[in-house]
């Protein structure tokens, strides 16, 4: 009987049922916590969004969304989010280098004591200098044309 009991006791704890009952989840759920963007191209802004539901009993704020560097720019609400409600943060990315990149986004909530880490991913291929490579025979073709 006392190993039963302990597994429940473990089951509970496992699924972050107190023993009062209440729940001791996460009550901040995302749709989706990676974006893959792909091939984009350098220098060219892209932007996604992350939904983000208030999972708990009571109102939830978003203390602080912080991305590691300045290519990452988070934009979200500082409204309370109601119980079952939700919100959006819209994460634009604009690089600057090619090749793969890998940015984290920290979401900060319930007065700072927990976080949520958020990640954009994706390759930076170089842009072409000009829209066309120059063409030496327009030049000519325009004196021919006098």
């Amino acid at each position: 009987m006392k190993k039963i009991l302990s597994f429940c006791l473990l089951l509970a704890l496992a699924l972050g049922v107190s023993a009062q009952g209440a729940t001791t989840a996460d009550p901040l759920k995302t749709n989706k916590t990676e974006h893959d963007f792909g091939q984009i191209p350098q220098g060219k802004p892209v932007f996604t969004h992350f939904e983000i539901i208030n999972n708990g009993a009571t109102p939830m704020k978003l203390d602080d969304v912080r991305a590691a560097c300045g290519c990452t720019t988070p934009e979200w609400s500082r409204d309370a989010i109601a119980p079952g409600a939700s919100t959006t943060i819209k994460v634009g990315f604009n690089a600057a280098t090619e090749g793969h990149f890998e940015k984290p986004v920290t979401i900060m909530y319930n007065n700072g004591q927990q976080s949520k880490t958020l990640i954009i991913k994706g390759n930076v291929w170089k842009v072409p200098e000009g829209a066309a490579p120059a063409n030496a025979s327009v030049q000519f073709l325009k004196k021919q044309t006098l």
